[in-house]
């Protein structure tokens, strides 16, 4: 079972199923595992003795490894506690909520593509594609991305068939659609409401009122008609 809790996640408990090399193979996990630009959580891992041992950045996978500074620790079929790094977590979500708002209004307002994103703690980008670059005006995508955030918009997330996703008219980023299994008939979609609407596994806040400002922190040109927008939150 995969759940991702937004922010604040509590600790969960958990059996030891699998041990290989440095990682952990849990019953269940509440962890983010690194994936769609968003890396993977980290905490810390206690057995039941009281020891803990740091938990490193979750990764992707059908068994979700879950990378451990010391693996000897633990015996399959044990329980223990995974304490996820909720300041770390808080901050991957909120920054994640503020790519989709970067994303949609630069298809508002310029038709703008975004290709890319890389989501941080200190700092994220998204990667756009233009028709013509030249039109790009920083203030004007940041004045209207904090105009969004001031608005208290509720963030949804939903689990859709991929018939509704595809058939959706206001559904953005199905381009990657093609890729995903067949055999998975329902997709994570995460909504802005009246903002942006699209597939998604990250994690996000509930409203858009829990984001701080966000500031323009600079540009790169990548190549024709591409953009590297960055991006982080000012202090609350």
């Amino acid at each position: 079972m995969r759940r991702h809790p937004g922010t604040n996640p509590p600790p969960f408990e958990a059996n030891v199923l699998g041990i290989k090399d440095s990682s952990l193979f849990l019953s269940q996990t509440h962890c983010y595992p690194r994936g769609g630009g968003q890396p993977g959580d980290t905490g810390l891992i206690t057995n039941e003795n009281g020891r803990s041992t740091s938990l490193f950045e979750v990764l992707p996978g059908d068994m979700i490894p879950h990378p451990v500074e010391d693996s000897t620790e633990f015996e399959i079929g044990e329980p223990l506690v995974c304490t996820i790094d909720t300041e770390r977590r808080n901050m991957l979500s909120l920054m994640h909520t503020s790519q989709h708002i970067f994303s949609a209004l630069a298809e508002d307002i310029w038709g703008a593509e975004t290709v890319g994103n890389q989501i941080g703690v200190e700092q994220s980008r998204v990667d756009l594609l233009f028709e013509d670059k030249s039109v790009f005006d920083s203030d004007k995508l940041v004045d209207a991305v904090n105009s969004i955030i001031e608005s208290a918009t509720p963030v949804n997330v939903h689990q859709w068939d991929r018939e509704s996703i595809m058939a959706h008219q206001q559904m953005r980023h199905t381009k990657f659609m093609n890729r995903i299994p067949a055999s998975i008939t329902h997709l994570r979609v995460v909504e802005v409401e009246g903002v942006d609407l699209c597939p998604c596994a990250g994690t996000h806040v509930s409203n858009t009122r829990e984001i701080p400002k966000v500031s323009f922190t600079g540009k790169k040109n990548k190549g024709k008609g591409r953009l590297r927008i960055s991006y982080s939150l000012n202090n609350p």
